[in-house]
């Protein structure tokens, strides 16, 4: 019961990795507050309205006074160049840059001593693969406000991002190329990155912040060159 009475927000937390996080969130004691588009026994809203973003601010803040963890989670859309119009690729970097800034700033004096934040990036921070503008620009710009955010908040509450890699949310193991171009050997689940969430929270992480640590069994080290290790490019 580590998070025993502590006061976690987590952002797109009703379905796959954030329901994970606050599911362990849960089950180590906290009070957990999840904003999600998906109907449930949550507060239901879209963070890309600013609207949206100070009720719920003031509907945990009423309910609870103070906040000690915040974790962005929520989903940015995915568009690539050939088909992203403008508008959608705008709503992309609200939901996946704008709504965890604003989130911060509407909490600021709400957070607790010793705080934590910590934002869901995604190893496309640093690959990518075509057609992936819009999600990979988001995740890019969260990666960059987390370092910004520790240097301002400093002594006010730690922040760290975690850029995950292929994680299947269904806990599906996968068997030969699927999972060996992993060096960990397998694809990753949902609890590889609510582990390091509750890991980072706490006061073992105390000394850490501004950091991002990817977590993709090692696929990002992985040099690959045409005919090594069996892998042909094919044009």
């Amino acid at each position: 019961m580590e998070f025993k009475d502590k006061v976690a927000i987590v952002t797109g937390g009703a379905q796959g990795i954030g329901k994970c996080i606050a599911d362990e969130f849960r089950n180590a004691g906290a009070q957990v507050c999840v904003i999600d588009r998906q109907p449930g026994n949550h507060y239901v809203g879209d963070i890309a309205s600013k609207e949206v973003m100070e009720a719920f601010a003031r509907e945990v803040t009423g309910k609870y006074g103070r906040v000690d963890c915040i974790v962005n989670n929520a989903l940015p859309l995915m568009r690539g160049i050939d088909e992203c119009t403008f508008e959608e690729f705008q709503y992309a970097m609200t939901v996946g840059v704008t709504a965890p800034f604003y989130l911060v700033k509407l909490l600021k004096e709400h957070l607790s001593k010793g705080a934590s934040i910590v934002n869901i990036s995604s190893s496309r921070d640093r690959m990518s693969q075509p057609q992936t503008e819009s999600y990979t620009a988001a995740k890019g710009g969260i990666a960059a406000l987390t370092h910004a955010l520790a240097v301002s908040l400093a002594g006010k509450a730690r922040v760290n991002s975690i850029s995950p890699g292929w994680i299947d949310n269904d806990y599906t193991v996968y068997k030969g190329a699927d999972a060996l171009q992993q060096p960990a050997g397998r694809v990753g689940n949902p609890l590889d990155i609510a582990n390091m969430v509750l890991y980072l929270c706490s006061d073992k992480a105390g000394f850490i912040t501004g950091e991002n640590i990817c977590i993709d069994g090692g696929m990002t080290r992985l040099m690959i060159y045409h005919n090594d290790n069996g892998w042909k490019l094919t044009y």
